[in-house]
């Protein structure tokens, strides 16, 4: 993995005391630095809560755990599997969703 170029620039922008506020919030709800929040939201990168994210990855790791539990049974629990795998699916789907709408309303 190539070595990232370090963080070695300032840039400064004037803005009002409670544009700050809700900057600061919104970066507070994503577990992030101001800094970190502004350098993805003006690059365009994905703003995802540490704790969506911890979600979503707990999530998978659960999914791959009843593909296990399928697989080790011979199949003699497809149908419940299946149906927990959409469930699960559905609600990461859910959580992405509402991930990329907080990102439009900020």
């Amino acid at each position: 993995m190539p070595q990232e170029e370090p963080l070695d620039q300032v840039v400064r922008a004037r803005v009002r005391r409670s544009e700050k506020a809700q900057m600061q919030e919104s970066a507070d709800r994503a577990g992030l630095t101001l800094s970190e929040f502004m350098r993805r939201r003006s690059l365009g990168k994905p703003i995802i809560s540490r704790t969506d994210e911890q979600m979503i990855r707990d999530l998978r790791r659960i999914g791959g755990l009843l593909k296990k539990v399928n697989n080790d049974s011979g199949g003699a629990y497809t149908s419940t599997v299946v149906e927990a795998l959409g469930a699960v699916g559905n609600f990461i789907e859910q959580l992405s969703r509402e991930t990329d709408d907080d990102r439009q309303e900020d």
